[in-house]
């Protein structure tokens, strides 16, 4: 938190599900925006009264396109600022929604993103004047020469083909990136695609720009998402302890000299942005990157994805293929990268993928997430990228944990069943409790902690809790959840037809040997 600053929260997300263009015939962006707050609204329990300021990004519309969309919701009269930041829209709203509530200048603002786009490529409107882009194309073609493909595709393309030649990078790592995304997306009702795809498929798709095949391209997309964003007042007035999501840490950062100075594919594409960004997050936030779980990031290109992990300090420079062919960027391994899908799957309607990524990982942290949810997240980082160019680096945490560690038990306590019966897991609960009986004493003293385990995805849906004490007496097991639960670990899942689950599971299961002495 920087000097002088209020705290700022996220309490309410919403967003449409992201579409082709044109495949809902007569949907435009007023519906898609409304849509989208409304379910914002709802998830806040607020009215729209309650909101001061609204920042509405959209790349491809005219002037007071923002108001047009918000009117859907009322005419209340407040201010409003249309945002355009290319692919970094989105996250530019959030950000400028941030500085009005950690200034003091409001209580409760609104942050809304959406776009409609053409079917295809990306492309200039305005040919009468300046591209905004010339500079990054112009050094390009001096650089590396230009070819007939999509100009975004050919810039992000060459600083894979750069890394490749730098680093010793391969093609299968770009596509082993795509590969993940498109497997992560068939949990996300929300996404564009929901489809899977082997490393072979990825590799044989139609080629855009090498090493970008059609499947490592991020499509265009209809969509919208929105954020209530609140100061701590307006949290406790209203009693969102349980669901805020606080904005611990926020950086954008625009070009510097050495995109171009450098004469760097790499560099060209946003990569010391990111790096900038990122870095000042982590200072502000008294953090480092080992202590993230869940990340959203710009993967608009394969490429993309793989520098970023870079850029924003994963790993070393170099080293994104090494930590690719960890599986440290799914769920099981160090971090979960894009458990949304990302763009290359969910879709990336310009104004509408910042906000989208922000719903992503407040929904992770609120253990909503439902079967994306990554197990015991609890720190977050967002980065949305344009080119052009602005970078924004977002970090979350619930910003009252110990009264979300109340709202689990409650709900988790709503969807229990009522009997262990039919668990796969109950076994594993039967053997602690003997192991408590027969040397409770020794293993209470070495784990002092209640934990509840809540185990998913169980016979007819249901969940089921676990309490085990081991922290008083000789410890013991329960079956439902107490209410004095020091830690709540949602990390066990039912079903083990589904190859991550099941990863997840034995790297759990391995955790809960060691500590009862299975």
């Amino acid at each position: 938190m920087k000097a002088n600053l209020r705290r700022v929260f996220v309490v309410g997300n919403g967003m449409t599900k992201f579409e082709k263009p044109g495949r809902q015939e007569g949907l435009d962006y007023p519906e898609m925006a409304r849509e989208s707050v409304t379910k914002a609204l709802q998830d806040a329990r607020i009215q729209y009264t309650s909101i001061q300021q609204a920042c509405v990004g959209y790349v491809y519309g005219d002037s007071t396109c923002g108001q047009r969309a918000l009117y859907e919701l009322g005419m209340s009269g407040i201010p409003m600022y249309n945002v355009n930041n290319n692919c970094a829209t989105g996250s530019t709203a959030l950000f400028l929604a941030s500085q009005l509530v950690a200034g003091g200048l409001v209580d409760c603002a609104l942050a809304l993103g959406f776009e409609k786009m053409e079917k295809g490529s990306l492309s200039s409107k305005f040919v009468d004047r300046t591209n905004p882009l010339d500079k990054h194309v112009i050094l390009m073609t001096e650089t590396v020469g230009l070819e007939a493909a999509p100009i975004s595709a050919q810039m992000f393309g060459n600083a894979g083909r750069e890394h490749m030649k730098k680093y010793g990078t391969k093609l299968e790592h770009f596509a082993k990136i795509a590969m993940k995304n498109h497997k992560h997306s068939t949990n996300n009702e929300y996404s564009q695609f929901q489809d899977e795809y082997s490393l072979e498929e990825i590799l044989n798709a139609p080629m855009i720009y090498a090493p970008l095949t059609k499947l490592q391209c991020c499509p265009t997309s209809d969509g919208a998402a929105a954020a209530i964003v609140c100061s701590e007042n307006f949290v406790r007035h209203h009693g969102l302890e349980t669901q805020a999501v606080e904005i611990v840490a926020q950086e954008m950062v625009t070009d510097t000299p050495s995109t171009f100075s450098e004469k760097s594919c790499i560099k060209l594409v946003g990569y010391d942005m990111t790096k900038q960004a990122a870095e000042a997050v982590y200072r502000d936030a008294g953090i480092s990157p080992k202590d993230i779980d869940v990340i959203e990031l710009h993967d608009c290109f394969s490429t993309n994805e793989l520098l970023t992990y870079e850029a924003l300090h994963l790993c070393e420079p170099g080293e994104g293929g090494k930590l690719v062919d960890s599986g440290d960027n799914t769920y099981g391994g160090k971090y979960v990268i894009n458990p949304s899908g990302g763009l290359i799957s969910k879709g990336h309607p310009l104004g509408a993928t910042g906000l989208a990524q922000c719903a992503e990982l407040c929904w992770q942290l609120r253990n909503l997430a439902g079967k994306r949810q990554v197990p015991g997240a609890k720190v977050a980082l967002q980065h949305n990228l344009g080119l052009g160019g602005a970078a924004v680096v977002t970090l979350y945490k619930m910003g009252f944990p110990e009264h979300s560690r109340i709202a689990e038990v409650e709900l988790a306590s709503s969807r229990a069943a009522a009997s262990p019966n039919g668990f796969l897991s109950t076994v594993i609960f039967k053997q602690i409790e003997e192991n408590l009986k027969q040397d409770g004493a020794a293993i209470v003293k070495k784990t002092n902690g209640i934990f509840a385990f809540r185990i998913t995805q169980g016979p007819g849906g249901a969940d089921a809790i676990w309490t085990v004490d081991a922290k008083n007496g000789g410890g013991s097991v329960e079956f439902g959840a107490n209410g004095k639960t020091c830690c709540w670990c949602n990390v066990l899942f039912h079903n083990m037809a589904n190859e991550l689950q099941k990863k997840v599971w034995e790297e759990r299961l391995q955790k809960l040997r060691h500590v009862y002495g299975i």
